[in-house]
């Protein structure tokens, strides 16, 4: 995995990664992470190959050595209005201009960029296992949503959002069936949608 990217007039390179595009239920979260080149924490790596224990020491070896971070969401709400994915670049947008020092390159997982960032990108197709800020970043997203999702089942209990995390498990579109959706459902997608006219959702 590289540490820097092979340019050598940024210092200030952002890493960028999100969590939750797939789930039905709960808010998409980005992350934005500037390394600093010659302390970067070891054992980074794609957010889901690593256990939650892992995940949850490395967010705070990212949090206490990294030059900066942030974390921001695009709501249910806006997922809704604009679709997952212009709702998932807002987040990367929001996460990006939180940072201080501003990045003079931004790194992107994946192969769609946000608009109106405040310098150069560019979309790394399989940045959270080849980037170290992307990585850090996908693990800082991934932890922040799954905590999120876990305060949710003590909003909303009976989901199981604790444990699938709003994803579409069986589970959880049995829980959907028999108690339909609250308000952190994604009214946009398929299963809430069919639920929401009379059909139950596929699976459940």
């Amino acid at each position: 995995m590289n540490s820097a990217p092979d340019d050598p007039v940024a210092q200030w390179v952002a890493g960028v990664d999100e969590a939750g595009r797939g789930p039905l239920a709960g808010p998409v979260c980005a992350a934005a992470v500037i390394l600093d080149p010659l302390v970067v924490p070891a054992g980074l790596a794609d957010s889901k190959t690593l256990s939650a224990r892992r995940r949850e020491a490395l967010v705070m070896a990212i949090e206490q050595q990294a030059l900066a971070w942030a974390i921001a969401w695009a709501s249910v709400a806006e997922i809704d209005a604009m679709n997952i994915l212009q709702a998932t670049l807002l987040a990367m947008r929001r996460a990006v201009l939180q940072l201080c020092p501003q990045p003079d390159l931004v790194l992107v997982d994946g192969n769609r960029l946000p608009t109106r960032l405040p310098g150069p990108a560019r979309a790394v197709v399989g940045g959270d296992r080849r980037i170290a800020a992307i990585s850090a970043a996908s693990i800082l997203a991934k932890v922040a949503r799954d905590r999120h999702m876990q305060r949710l089942e003590e909003v909303f209990p009976g989901y199981g959002f604790a444990g699938h995390k709003g994803y579409p498990t069986r589970a959880h579109l049995a829980a959907l069936r028999q108690l339909g959706p609250c308000p952190e459902h994604r009214r946009s997608f398929e299963p809430v949608r069919l639920l929401l006219a009379g059909a139950p959702p596929a699976g459940a």
